[in-house]
């Protein structure tokens, strides 16, 4: 399985952006997508998942701001991020997880100013 993500950039903060992660190669239909951030000095962190039933999970620091989604005919999953702060401002990864392996994405920089 391979991963390509997009949509990162400089944004000010209260502002939006959307992340895009498409999954290609052989993809089975029970699966999990998530999204993790990684920021200068500090470990890789969970921000939102969601699971190919639909079910989704959130971080706390996100809740109520960034939405996941996802298209399963075009294998995409989407990270809509609203109101942006500041602590938001990382490498963001995705991850496609099934039959108890884990892929990676390449990351995407999102940066936002205050």
């Amino acid at each position: 399985v391979q991963l390509q993500a997009s949509g990162g950039g400089l944004v000010q903060a209260g502002g939006s952006l959307r992340l895009s992660c498409v999954a290609s190669g052989r993809i089975f239909s029970i699966n999990v997508m998530a999204w993790y951030r990684q920021a200068p000095g500090k470990q890789r962190e969970s921000v939102a998942r969601i699971i190919s039933g639909g079910s989704t999970n959130y971080a706390d620091s996100v809740k109520g701001r960034f939405v996941i989604s996802r298209d399963i005919a075009k294998n995409t999953v989407y990270l809509q991020m609203n109101s942006l702060k500041p602590e938001d401002t990382a490498v963001y990864y995705c991850k496609h997880s099934q039959l108890a392996r884990d892929y990676w994405g390449q990351g995407t920089q999102v940066t936002v100013s205050s």
